[in-house]
């Protein structure tokens, strides 16, 4: 089983920056494929960034050219870095990893982005 911490949310003014981590328990973290999601008040959940089984990056376009996915493979740490922050990006952030057995999530960090 696979336990995810989310980390790094808080409160910005439009245009500005925030990195987000997530801490994933366990070994073979590697190999998962992770991604950060967002669900913002009376919306669906949404995929804001992810990284395949094979590498592959993945945006909507949204969020593509503002919002970068990395991760740390010998810490076990996803993070994702948020620039150019609109009140649109307000939401509660989740942190998603896949070992192929099913879906793990974290309890999610709240980004709000209000002047």
């Amino acid at each position: 089983q696979v336990q995810l911490v989310e980390s790094g949310g808080g409160l910005v003014q439009p245009g500005g920056s925030l990195r987000l981590s997530c801490e994933a328990s366990g070994s073979g973290f590697s190999i998962y494929a992770v991604g950060w999601y967002r669900r913002a008040p009376g919306k669906p959940r949404e995929l804001v960034a992810a990284i395949t089984r094979d590498g592959k990056l993945m945006y909507p376009d949204s969020v593509k050219g503002r919002f970068t996915i990395s991760r740390d493979n010998a810490n076990n740490t996803l993070y994702l870095q948020m620039n150019d922050l609109k009140p649109g990006d307000t939401a509660v952030y989740y942190c998603n990893a896949d070992p192929g057995d099913g879906d793990y999530w974290g309890r999610g960090t709240q980004v709000t982005v209000s002047s």
